[in-house]
């Protein structure tokens, strides 16, 4: 039976607004092209007059972390946690663009270098992946419990973006302090996007990574000869090859399809309960359809999806070198806070 009061949940239901943002970013013309964005923000953007001092922290399995900090003029009770992409480090202008932002306004900046991209190896075979959330977790207490900081926000960059959203929706226990959370340019959907990047489009940024990874590779057959031979880096073809000779194995998985499975943040997106800002471009050319979770987005109130139209991989770039993903974020926040 039809009612008034059912009619009326009904409608309040399907026009209640959804956390769908329209995006108001606008590209210099150059720049809509989503390979020049993203290939002029990865080699030719700079950040400049920006102080960072290094603190080495230990992790719960007695490895290390290098985090570099920067801070605002004032004293300051809230800090913004900085996660860069794959082989990137936190001297990455994506990184430190941010930082310096945040830092102007009123917030101090913590960039994270995740194991072994510090300039220095990590101390094990094993080192950080997409779906390694520990390693954000002892960042977070760091912050909170050595530093004394009352408002934490999250701010990941593509494989830094992944981790961000599982550390939150993978069902831990997400301290009070993290008031909100930031993720740009995410392949939330790990085989989808290794698809998209083995593809002709995508060949000379493949070539670029691989090579990173497998430089690093070599150093860990110094390291730990009985782990991983010669004869086995020398198999490494592909990214997706290099995930199944190393980034599975290393980090406990069957093979490269279950460490993607297990790994990508998609899964976990409908847990979140900490406002968080998801934005992927249209014409990034890393990411899959599945790279775009409008449906998770309408069911979680707390997930707000923007997908500008342009901006390809981590390339919002705008006028005075601040990026529309940088101050998208401080906006972000300070609605919150």
């Amino acid at each position: 039976m039809v009612t008034l009061s059912s009619l009326l949940v009904y409608k309040y239901k399907f026009t209640t607004p959804m956390p769908i943002i329209e995006s108001t970013y606008k590209p210099p013309f150059q720049f809509k092209n989503g390979f020049i964005a993203t290939i002029y923000s990865g080699l030719f953007r700079r950040i400049k007059n920006l102080e960072q001092k290094r603190e080495r922290i230990a992790t719960r399995d007695n490895d290390f972390l290098d985090l570099d900090w920067s801070y605002s003029e004032r004293k300051s009770d809230a800090v913004i946690i900085l996660l860069h992409g794959l082989e990137g480090h936190a001297q990455r202008p994506y990184v430190t663009g941010a930082a310096k932002l945040f830092n102007q306004n009123g917030v101090d900046a913590v960039c994270v270098n995740f194991r072994g991209c510090s300039g220095e190896g990590n101390r094990f075979y094993y080192s950080y992946h997409s779906g390694a959330t520990n390693d954000l977790d002892d960042v977070v207490k760091h912050c909170i419990e050595e530093k004394g900081y009352s408002k934490l926000y999250i701010k990941g960059i593509s494989l830094g973006g992944n981790i961000t959203l599982k550390y939150l929706g993978e069902g831990r226990v997400v301290p009070n302090e993290i008031k909100a959370a930031i993720a740009i340019s995410v392949p939330v959907h790990l085989n989808g996007s290794a698809i998209e990047l083995h593809k002709l489009k995508n060949k000379a940024f493949a070539i670029r990574f691989k090579k990173h990874l497998v430089d690093k590779l070599k150093l860990k057959l110094k390291q730990f000869p009985d782990q991983i031979t010669e004869e086995k880096i020398n198999s490494i073809k592909t990214l997706r090859d290099f995930d199944e000779v190393y980034t599975s194995l290393a980090h406990g998985f069957k093979n490269a399809s279950a460490y993607y499975e297990k790994s990508s943040s998609l899964q976990f997106l409908k847990n979140i309960k900490v406002p968080t800002l998801l934005i992927n471009a249209l014409n990034d050319s890393f990411l899959s359809p599945e790279c775009f979770p409008v449906k998770e987005a309408k069911q979680n109130e707390n997930l707000y999806l923007e997908m500008p139209k342009h901006g390809g991989h981590v390339g919002f770039i705008q006028k005075n070198n601040v990026y529309y993903n940088e101050k998208r974020a401080l906006t972000f926040v300070k609605k919150l806070t």
